[in-house]
């Protein structure tokens, strides 16, 4: 199966380990769900600093 599809046996067996049981809809979900969840930390991460930057300048340490 691996070289059918042109990929190592390593990548396969992970490939194989990770999605298993899942059908390609439900590896899509996923994929979103991941790339959904990369996003909303980096808002949060921006917003913390936003956050923080404001604090400063409130206390004059600018």
């Amino acid at each position: 199966m691996a070289r059918a599809l042109e990929v190592s046996e390593q990548t396969y067996s992970r490939w194989r380990n990770q999605y298993g049981g899942m059908k390609a809809d439900d590896a899509k979900e996923l994929r979103r769900l991941k790339d959904e969840n990369v996003r909303l930390k980096r808002l949060v991460a921006d917003l913390t600093l936003d956050n923080q930057m404001l604090k400063e300048v409130a206390r004059g340490n600018f």
